[in-house]
C-alpha cells in the first residue's frame, strides 16, 4: 500500500497518525527522570552493549535473545526497527537517562495494524534498570502517545504467566485480562503460556491521576 509522506508524518489511507522519527527525535517524549527517543541505525552498538550485559536476566522471558549475539545483529535490528518505523508496521522507542542519556531499554507498539488501530506493546529494560518502576513510567508515556498522538485504539499486550514482574507492569498500566494463550512461545527450551490483556482508548488509564 503507497504511503503519503509529508516531512512531519507518515499519513496511511487508513488515518493512524506515525510522526517521523526526525520530528520524535527533536521532541523527545519526556518522564520526570528519562525521555523516549526512536531507536535509529546510530544506537546498534549501546543496543548490543545493553542486550549483552542483560543476556541472562532477558533470555528467559525473550525468543529473540539468542539470535542477537552479536554487534552486527544488533546493528540489523536498529536498522530494521527505523525501517518498521518509517513503513509504519511499528513504532520502538529508546528509553533513556534524562541525565546522562544512557540506553536503558526499549518500549515497542509493534505490529501496527492500521484498519484496526491497533498494535501491541512490548518492552525490556537493562538489568541494572529494573525494580524502581522505569518500565510501567515508560510504558505509560508511550501509550499516552499512542491514544493521543498516533490515533491508536486498541492496544494488546501479553507476558508468560510466570513472569510475576511483567504481569505487575501491565497491571499497573490498567490492561484488562482477556484469557490464557496456552503454550504461545518456546522461550529456553519449554514452551510458555501467555497470559493476554488489552487496554481501549475508552478505558481509563491509571496514569492521568499522576
Amino acid at each position: 500500500m503507497p504511503l503519503n509522506r509529508t516531512s512531519s508524518a507518515v499519513v496511511l489511507p487508513n488515518h493512524l497518525r506515525i510522526p517521523s522519527r526526525n520530528r520524535v527525535r527533536n521532541r523527545p517524549l519526556l518522564g520526570d527522570d528519562f525521555c523516549l527517543t526512536p531507536v535509529d541505525p546510530a544506537d546498534g552498538p549501546e543496543l548490543w552493549v545493553a542486550i549483552d550485559a542483560s543476556r541472562s536476566h532477558l533470555e528467559r522471558w525473550l525468543p529473540w535473545v539468542p539470535f542477537n549475539n552479536t554487534p552486527v545483529a544488533s546493528q540489523r535490528y536498529a536498522e530494521s526497527c527505523s525501517a518498521d518505523w518509517d513503513s509504519g508496521r511499528a513504532v520502538r522507542l529508546a528509553i533513556r537517562d534524562r541525565a546522562t542519556h544512557q540506553l536503558l531499554g526499549i518500549v515497542g507498539l509493534d505490529n501496527c495494524v492500521h484498519i484496526h488501530k491497533s498494535c501491541e506493546l512490548g518492552y525490556w529494560l537493562h538489568r541494572d534498570a529494573v525494580g524502581r518502576g522505569l518500565m510501567t513510567r515508560a510504558a505509560s508515556v508511550a501509550l499516552e502517545f499512542a491514544f493521543s498522538e498516533l490515533g491508536i485504539h486498541r492496544v494488546r499486550c501479553a507476558a508468560a504467566t510466570d513472569n510475576d514482574p511483567s504481569l505487575a507492569v501491565i497491571r499497573r498500566l490498567g490492561f484488562h485480562f482477556e484469557g490464557v494463550a496456552r503454550q504461545a512461545e518456546y522461550v529456553c527450551n519449554r514452551w510458555l503460556d501467555h497470559a493476554v490483556f488489552g487496554l481501549l482508548s475508552t478505558d481509563e488509564r491509571p496514569w492521568h491521576a499522576d
